[in-house]
């Protein structure tokens, strides 16, 4: 810790003419403050409170006498400097970037000028490297809350403290490490448009904007990032876009690839397989009801450059044809992939009946009051001895809905369980379990929230770095009480699929959850 005493030269010059004429002026000699009560290092926490309380000793030490300044440097770069507080007693939320930083504390006296510097090293960690990511609809202004692992704590509206430009209509909020940039692994979707966030503290800058991932820089509304294997895809309004990644070097997101129909807000994506050399993927036609099947590698000089975009149907005839090459299409769930059919809700899961690598994608589709459920699996055009996924296509799972208690009533309350053949679906605030293995299907009450809660957010979280953690088995449910939301994590420890005598987390405290994600280390 160092202690100085600055002078300027014109206070230089002044002093030393009082020197010269003592008679003629009520001459006193000042003394240096001596500050105590903080210590030489300083651990802080980003988002918590960093309250410091010096004591000042000193003959002449009147408070009033004096000004205050706390301020920080980067020890990385000592330009840069930031201040953070003008009293004495200093009470700041902490907004630092993750690092070590000088503290300076500096007293200057307001009569002289004259001016004492104290400093300390500040160690700024992270508070919010591992927890639940809550967004929330705060009157419609997008709010990200956070419920830290690292410290237990609950961190509110962490985006209020960035420079960023206030978005509404908030949608989703990800984690794509490994289809992001380095540092900036998070993806915060609204209806204003989306964004990128930094993994120190959700720090935002105008580069992390998603037109920047564009091949044609537009700005879009994504509803969801979807990713697989080596590419990550995404509908935009009624927009297909695609990007191919090439190693480490990631791609933009291709124009619409639909052209002549509209595209439902999901798309389906094998989220299990990991050694997948040409994924197939789907999106579902709302124009003209129908599954379509996309293939990039489709396109390429050694697979004839043929068409990548085809109706499900002849998809799985061309899979078939290419038997030899792809593997074909496995599963006799359903003879043919439906048309004519509304589009309800997409979800992919990790569940494979065959206990493989062959991941479920779960469809609802409406015929009027009527409801259906398809399972497809999506795996490889092109398997190598070496692929995780055997075939390009599946037929997994087909079953009628129609008899589920208010089953009409749902639009995008679902969730399908990657451990169990199981669905999830919420009415107001009760929630129904359908075990799919049994025929005909049926609903089953697991419980109704108390106090007249509405459900507003119903997942299962998959996590991506360790995909066999077992909490992607736990049933999230973000709910609304008045104006409180309420995030309750439902752990399936016996792995059961049955949550209605599991006693819950509960947190409180937010606004309307629209979309809970783990951040993972």
């Amino acid at each position: 810790m160092r202690k100085g005493l600055l002078y300027t030269a014109c206070w230089i010059f002044l002093l030393i003419s009082c020197a010269e004429d003592l008679g003629n002026y009520d001459y006193r000699e000042l003394s240096s403050p001596v500050v105590t009560g903080i210590d030489e290092k300083i651990p802080v926490r980003k988002f918590e409170r960093l309250q410091l309380t010096p004591q000042i000793e000193g003959e002449q030490f009147t408070e009033e006498d004096y000004q205050f300044e706390w301020k920080v440097i980067p020890q990385a770069d000592a330009v840069t400097a930031t201040v953070i507080g003008n009293e004495r007693i200093l009470d700041y939320e902490v907004v630092l970037a993750e690092g070590t930083y000088t503290l300076y504390f500096t007293i200057t006296n307001r009569t002289s000028g004259l001016f004492w510097q104290q400093t300390y090293e500040l160690e700024v960690t992270q508070t919010t490297s591992e927890g639940w990511m809550v967004l929330c609809s705060d009157n419609g202004r997008t709010r990200l809350d956070m419920i830290s692992m690292v410290t237990g704590e609950t961190y509110r509206d962490l985006l209020s403290s960035q420079d960023m430009p206030e978005l509404n209509g908030p949608r989703r909020i990800q984690q794509l490490e490994d289809l992001a940039e380095t540092g900036s692994p998070f993806y915060l979707l609204t209806d204003d448009g989306a964004t990128r966030l930094s993994s120190d503290g959700f720090a935002w800058t105008e580069e992390y904007n998603i037109r920047y991932e564009m091949g044609n820089g537009q700005a879009v509304s994504p509803h969801e990032i979807i990713p697989t294997v080596n590419a990550k895809m995404m509908v935009a309004g009624t927009d297909f876009h695609y990007a191919s990644n090439m190693g480490e070097i990631l791609g933009l997101f291709s124009s619409p690839i639909n052209k002549d129909f509209r595209v439902a807000p999901m798309a389906g994506s094998n989220v299990a397989g990991n050694m997948i050399l040409a994924p197939l993927v789907m999106i579902y036609d709302i124009d003209n009801k129908r599954f379509m099947g996309y293939g990039q590698t489709l396109a390429s000089s050694d697979l004839n450059n043929q068409e990548p975009l085809r109706e499900m149907n002849e998809m799985a005839e061309l899979m078939e044809d290419m038997q030899a090459t792809t593997g074909g299409v496995t599963g006799s769930a359903f003879d043919e992939f439906p048309t004519g059919l509304d589009y309800v809700y997409m979800e992919n899961t990790r569940y494979d009946p065959g206990s493989g690598q062959m991941a479920v994608t779960y469809t609802v589709l409406a015929d009027g009051d009527k409801r259906y459920l398809y399972g497809i699996q999506l795996g490889d055009i092109v398997p190598q001895s070496w692929s995780s996924c055997p075939n390009a296509l599946g037929k997994a799972y087909y079953g009628d809905l129609s008899e589920c208690t208010d089953i009409t009533k749902v639009t995008d309350l679902f969730a399908f369980s990657s451990l169990k053949n199981c669905m999830y679906y919420a009415v107001g605030g009760t929630l129904y379990q359908v075990d799919l293995s049994t025929k005909p299907l049926q609903a089953k009450v697991q419980f109704t929230l108390p106090g007249g809660e509405e459900i507003t957010r119903l997942k299962f979280n998959l996590f991506r770095k360790n995909t066999s953690d077992s909490r992607s088995y736990n049933l999230i449910i973000g709910s609304l009480r008045g104006e409180e939301g309420i995030l309750r994590i439902y752990n399936d420890t016996e792995m059961s699929g049955d949550f209605s005598g599991v006693e819950p987390e509960v947190y409180d405290g937010f606004a309307r959850i629209v979309d809970v994600t783990y951040r993972e280390w």
